[in-house]
């Protein structure tokens, strides 16, 4: 059993250093995001020469921080979901009902990283405008985000399945 416990906790471990990882680039993005609209300003109103790239960049950044930030919350288990239903069922029951959306949540992630990938193809060879960077760059958002999304969901609930009989649906709920 120590030696399961082990794995699990290095599991854990590699999951959070990849959740902090997505959230700091997200805040990177964001601050980056607020640095360009300080100069949007300043170059508009001091030096009346709006810079034009501006619009462009900032519509990457947001892509990165949205998607960034939900991958990071499925792991938080902070995604949108109504528990009500859950809740009052069973305990084995809800055990049953969080596994299965872990997976549904993953096969998501799946579907996001397939067609992210297939935007991110398409895209290669069109350049954002003002920025003259590959359109893909706009789509590695979407394709990271599902990555993130496999990996958290469907490693938790991988994890739940070997760890079925050890952890209780209503001390997670109360915990996030």
């Amino acid at each position: 059993m120590s030696g399961k416990k082990t794995v699990l906790e290095r599991c854990e471990t590699v999951l959070a250093a990849v959740q902090w990882a997505s959230i700091l680039t997200a805040c990177i993005a964001l601050v980056v995001l607020i640095v360009t609209f300080g100069w949007l300003v300043f170059g508009r109103y001091v030096l009346n020469a709006t810079p034009t790239w501006v619009e462009q960049l900032a519509l990457l950044l947001i892509c990165y921080i949205a998607f960034l930030g939900a991958a990071a919350g499925v792991r938080d288990n902070t995604h949108l979901g109504v528990t009500l239903f859950r809740d009052i069922m069973p305990i084995p029951l809800q055990k049953v009902i969080m596994m299965a959306i872990d997976f549904i949540l993953a096969a998501f992630g799946g579907v996001m990283f397939y067609a992210g990938t297939q935007l991110m193809i398409f895209g290669w060879d069109s350049n954002l405008p003002m920025l003259e960077i590959p359109e893909s760059f706009r789509t590695l958002a979407i394709t990271l985000s599902g990555a993130l999304i496999v990996l958290h969901a469907g490693t938790r609930g991988i994890i739940r399945i070997l760890t079925y009989s050890d952890w209780h649906p209503q001390f997670e709920t109360q915990e996030s």
